[in-house]
């Protein structure tokens, strides 16, 4: 049988049972939408957290002293300049950026203007001295570098405290939202070696100001990214430990390298902070069981809309038998009637599947438009919590065809097994 005229056998079939087919249809699109949906809402969702939340760089990895070991007892473990030399010679790592917190506490007190508002407020600050490599392609004011005593101090804040502060922090009390644009060379005095809640070490106090140069993913949250060899000299005048680091950031060639890199990291009686990442995978891995128990349900829908859809084609084929009979008399093989059986099928599916995807999309749209307007401003807020790449089109057209499909082989069999002679002879 040509295609045309089994194109047109399966027009004229399905246009007799409009009602039917519709219903078949509409079994398919309620599976494959809410599939499409929850699957869409789940990619969103976790884009959300690798990418704003808990942002991780897979090429990345923090190497930290161990809290307690033997080999610091001993006079290993410790992230001095020998062990940094150390660890930029093994196998896979690009570069090295060394870490070095201020260990004195600060605290600034901030009493002026605030763009357009006026504040009178204090906070502990937790100083941590980066090598300026790490983010001088977030620096966006000056240069990343230390100025000397007597002059501001380059910082570099965490671009998710601006989203904390912007979605929780200014609304309570009634300041103005910031840009990473207005922050930009804005100024606050900070004072090392002084603390509203914790001890000092006795030295002197060092009065200085901060300067943000801009704002990075790499920066701590809890606290300001400056320069090192400014967090080396403030330890050195508050007669603090200057010669070794708290941290060390590990840029590997290939992120394929990472767990290599841990086994050796380890080996040399260090430890690495993996919190972040293990906070992102938790969130996501979560994130991936709601959606997967979700996307079973919805797979269970199609399973049901495929019984029906062979129920219904079982019922035609009876109902069609004199019909199916005389295409055989006038020449039509068993294969082109399975073939026939099959396309309307396939037909259903099809139109099933594309409602359903573009239901799922038309839904999520509004999901998110009513989500705009109800619900309040909180941190990490995503314009949108669907994602929709071409796989997931293709994915849920796919399991529209698939079901039908399925739910049509016995069916076609049943009809391509139809002896024409005793059809037609009653």
């Amino acid at each position: 049988m040509r295609t045309s005229s089994l194109w047109r056998l399966t027009r004229l079939t399905l246009r007799r049972d409009r009602k039917g087919a519709l219903l078949s249809a509409f079994g398919v699109a309620v599976g494959v939408g809410a599939l499409v949906f929850f699957v869409g809402l789940g990619l969103g969702v976790g884009q959300v957290v690798r990418e704003r939340v808990f942002p991780v760089d897979a090429n990345l990895l923090e190497v930290v002293p161990p809290p307690v070991s033997l080999g610091g007892l001993l006079g290993g473990g410790k992230l001095d300049a020998a062990t940094v030399q150390r660890l930029s010679a093994l196998d896979g790592v690009a570069r090295v950026y060394r870490k070095m917190n201020v260990r004195v506490p600060a605290a600034t007190r901030y009493d002026g203007a605030f763009f357009g508002a006026h504040i009178r407020m204090g906070l502990e600050v937790l100083a941590v001295g980066v090598d300026p490599g790490l983010l001088e392609q977030d620096v966006v004011v000056g240069k990343f570098e230390d100025k000397g005593p007597g002059q501001p101090i380059p910082g570099v804040a965490a671009t998710r405290l601006l989203e904390i502060y912007n979605k929780t922090f200014a609304p309570a009390r009634n300041l103005p939202r910031l840009s990473a644009a207005l922050l930009a060379g804005f100024t606050f005095p900070v004072d090392f070696n002084r603390s509203f809640i914790a001890a000092t070490s006795g030295g002197p106090v060092i009065p200085t100001q901060v300067k943000l140069v801009g704002l990075s993913d790499r920066a701590p949250l809890a606290g300001v990214a400056i320069p090192l060899d400014t967090a080396i000299r403030l330890n050195q005048q508050t007669g603090q430990d200057a010669a070794t680091f708290t941290g060390v950031t590990l840029v590997a060639r290939d992120p394929a390298k990472i767990p290599a890199l841990m086994a050796q990291v380890k080996e040399m009686g260090l430890s690495l902070d993996d919190t972040e990442r293990r906070m992102s995978e938790n969130a996501g891995l979560a994130v991936v069981l709601t959606t997967s128990a979700l996307a079973l349900l919805s797979v269970l829908i199609c399973l049901l809309a495929a019984v029906n859809i062979a129920h219904a084609l079982f019922s035609s084929v009876r109902a069609r038998a004199k019909e199916l009979g005389v295409l055989r008399a006038v020449g039509a093989t068993r294969r082109d009637v399975q073939a026939l059986i099959l396309t309307e099928a396939s037909v259903i599916g099809l139109f099933g599947g594309a409602v359903g995807t573009l239901g799922a999309v038309l839904i999520s749209l509004g999901m998110d438009a009513l989500s705009s307007r109800v619900l309040p401003p909180f941190p990490f807020k995503p314009d949108t919590f669907f994602r929709f790449p071409w796989p997931v089109w293709v994915g849920g057209l796919s399991l529209g065809l698939l079901a039908s499909f399925g739910g049509a082989l016995f069916p076609s069999r049943k009809a391509a097994a139809t002896d024409p002679a005793r059809t037609l002879a009653g």
